[in-house]
């Protein structure tokens, strides 16, 4: 069973730009909360951990 948590960033209980994520056995996987059932997107934990770093320097273009 994989346990998803809304991440600490969104905006409050209104913003519908919502993520959540769930980590197990060294994966991070991550969706959209608006579509629980739709499409994930799977990160080994250190890809992720290095993907959050870059968008924190703001080198990942978003």
């Amino acid at each position: 069973m994989i346990n998803w948590r809304k991440s600490s960033y969104t905006g409050g209980g209104n913003d519908e730009a919502c993520v959540e994520l769930a980590e197990s056995a060294g994966w991070v996987w991550v969706r959209d909360s608006k579509d629980p059932n739709g499409a994930r997107l799977e990160f080994e934990r250190a890809s992720f951990a290095g993907l959050l770093v870059r968008v924190k320097r703001g080198e990942a273009g978003l």
